[in-house]
């Protein structure tokens, strides 16, 4: 199957372009970005060296969908979405810190508070919990965002005295947080789904914080299913869990956390195609709708086709 793991593109007006570890961000003038969700896929930091078919299909309308969900708690950067990879929107002034907020304690977290750990980004932890159980309330753990390497868990405190944001903006942002995940989260409900936790980026636009990139995607989100998460609990067994956490957990297994000296195992395409088919399974059960897959051939042409017609349209 056909992936898109590398792009070069030159739009009209394109001055500048930004390969991350997933999207790559062209600047078109001064006020327009096209983002293409590549097929890339990132674990640990690391863009690990095989594509995924469809990742960026699913990650970019499933980021559609809560961005148009959303509008009405927090003004976010969209403007369209011409193609099933792309979505094109103002330019923002980003913030250097992701907003994560954590409903469960599961992942890093976990893996945190197991070695001893009782606090986290300034955040108290209460005694006794256990894997995936839930928080008296969804706490927030900011990380800083770094332009390479890991990003750095850092508290509100830090983020202010160090000027990162001001506290002004920042109290903005923690109060659209919270509100941005109570709604996935009641989204997620009705479809069988807990949104366990998930990250944020905001900018600044006018003046005015304004939620930026993606949100609420396998990539950037971790999902239980609803049913089966007490008894599982219960148990102490695993949870059934839509996210990119089952990557990182077969990295885990073949002895790769992206520290030096490690070697990514080798991806099949059989392995490949399995990772697809949870993307897509996951884009159907947060939808509610089946998955219908974009034509593979000539992604480039294709991109390249509607992007062109998007900025005509919004130049004129």
């Amino acid at each position: 199957m056909a992936t898109l793991t590398k792009t070069d593109f030159h739009f009209p007006g394109q001055n500048g372009v930004y390969h991350g570890k997933v999207r790559d961000v062209y600047s078109i003038g001064d006020d327009l970005l096209v983002m293409v969700a590549t097929d890339r896929i990132s674990a640990f930091d690391v863009i690990l060296p095989e594509g995924i078919p469809y990742k960026g299909q699913v990650l970019n309308q499933i980021a559609t969908e809560f961005l148009e969900a959303t509008s009405d708690i927090v003004p976010n950067w969209r403007l369209a979405t011409p193609d099933p990879m792309v979505t094109v929107g103002y330019r923002c002034e980003g913030f250097p810190v992701e907003m994560i907020i954590r409903g469960y304690l599961t992942g890093s977290a976990w893996r945190e508070y197991a070695a001893g750990a009782r606090e986290l980004c300034g955040v108290k932890l209460p005694e006794g919990m256990r894997e995936n159980q839930a928080f008296p309330e969804p706490i927030i753990t900011p990380t800083t965002k770094a332009a390479e390497g890991h990003d750095e868990n850092i508290s509100r405190e830090e983020i202010i005295a160090q000027g990162l944001v001001s506290e002004e903006d920042y109290k903005k942002m923690e109060g659209y947080t919270r509100k941005l995940f109570a709604r996935g989260q009641a989204m997620a409900s009705e479809k069988g789904l807990i949104l366990v936790d998930t990250k944020y980026e905001f900018g600044k636009r006018n003046g005015e914080v304004v939620l930026i990139d993606e949100i609420h995607t396998p990539d950037s989100s971790r999902y239980f299913y609803a049913e089966g998460y007490e008894e599982r609990f219960r148990k102490g067994e695993p949870q059934r869990q839509l996210s990119k956490e089952f990557v990182r957990q077969w990295l885990i297994d073949h002895g790769f956390m992206g520290k030096a000296g490690q070697k990514v195992p080798e991806m099949t395409p059989e392995f490949c195609k399995s990772v697809s088919n949870r993307y897509i399974e996951l884009y159907e059960h947060i939808t509610g709708r089946k998955f219908i897959k974009a034509p593979e051939t000539d992604l480039v042409s294709r991109i390249e086709d509607n992007v062109l017609s998007c900025l005509d349209m919004l130049r004129n």
